[in-house]
């Protein structure tokens, strides 16, 4: 079996903590070099969408047709002097009962519409037609970022009308009582129609980012909510075959800065991953262990065999060697 890890963030989180059995593969595995690239950009190429855009929206949505579908995430713009500042939904709570009355709201308002709350901090909006030129990035990259000039023309019409209709909500009035950011904005991005995959070299694609798992489904892969732990990923996981695992929780507390949560993250990946397939290269079970860092600039992929491990004089370094 041939184990591939994505870990966006990785090396960026370097000196969070120690991981000695990470630490190990990546020394005595062979680098790949690659361009530096978020993890969508990631997604994109390893499907092999050449130069189609990501459309992101249509992943998400688990039946979307040959409709045109767009993200539109739920975000806190914070007005700081003359700038927006954008507060992704990752640094904030938003239950699922609040998603929906906001959604409801939307759908009332835009005819031609219809908003979807995937999850709570993870919306979809059906489009009447496709909005070219729309925004690329996923709100998590512009945590904190001024985003005023930020949002393509092709979405202010949409975005402006959607804020006014959520400042004015009663839900937000409650929020801001209760000392909570207001859901005062959506941030609309990943447009399109989902396009044809070609098969992918997986035989199962194991997250919990809905446009890996949609990406899988539309390859022909088999698609499976992350497992809590590597023991579990092994034992329903066949014995042959490739199989992919998107490890991202180290992204969100990268993009809020929160240095203590992303010590804790990285501490939770050794012991729950990287620890237990190590160990399972050891002994046999996995044949080969892959770690794909997007992101991560030059030396972004390691591949490791069992017998890589002997090479004892390729000492392992501290995760900053890397970054």
């Amino acid at each position: 079996m041939h184990c591939e890890l994505v870990v966006p963030g990785l090396f960026a989180a370097a000196a969070a903590t120690r991981a000695p059995a990470l630490e190990l593969l990546l020394a005595r595995g062979r680098r790949r070099g690659a361009d530096s690239q978020r993890l969508e950009g990631w997604l994109r190429e390893a499907f092999e969408l050449g130069e189609l855009p990501l459309a992101a929206g249509a992943f998400t949505i688990s039946d979307a047709g040959e409709a045109f579908w767009a993200r539109a995430d739920p975000v806190h713009l914070r007005l700081m002097r003359d700038r927006l500042i954008l507060v992704p939904a990752a640094a904030f709570s938003i239950s699922a009962a609040e998603a929906s009355a906001l959604c409801e709201a939307l759908n009332r308002h835009f005819a031609t519409l219809t908003f979807e709350p995937v999850e709570p901090s993870r919306w979809c909006v059906r489009l009447a037609e496709d909005l070219q030129g729309v925004s690329t990035e996923n709100p998590l990259d512009l945590a904190g970022r001024e985003v005023g000039l930020a949002m393509p023309a092709a979405g202010h019409q949409l975005v402006n009308e959607a804020q006014m209709l959520l400042h004015a909500h009663p839900l937000n009035d409650a929020r801001e009582a209760r000392g909570e950011p207001a859901v005062n904005s959506v941030w609309v991005w990943g447009a399109g129609r989902a396009p044809r995959v070609p098969p992918a070299p997986w035989q199962s694609v194991s997250a919990d980012d809905p446009v890996a798992l949609g990406l899988a489904r539309a390859a022909g892969s088999r698609q499976r909510t992350l497992a809590g732990a590597a023991a579990a990923w092994l034992e329903r996981s066949p014995e042959e075959g490739r199989h992919l695992v998107v490890l991202d929780a180290l992204r969100a507390p990268l993009a809020l800065s929160q240095q203590t949560e992303c010590r804790a993250v990285l501490e939770a990946l050794e012991r729950d991953w990287f620890a237990p397939l190590l160990g399972a290269l050891r002994a046999g079970r996995v044949g080969m262990v892959t770690v794909h860092v997007p992101g991560g600039g030059e030396r972004s992929s390691f591949e490791t065999i069992r017998g890589d491990l002997r090479r004892f004089w390729r000492r392992p370094r501290a995760l900053e060697h890397y970054a």
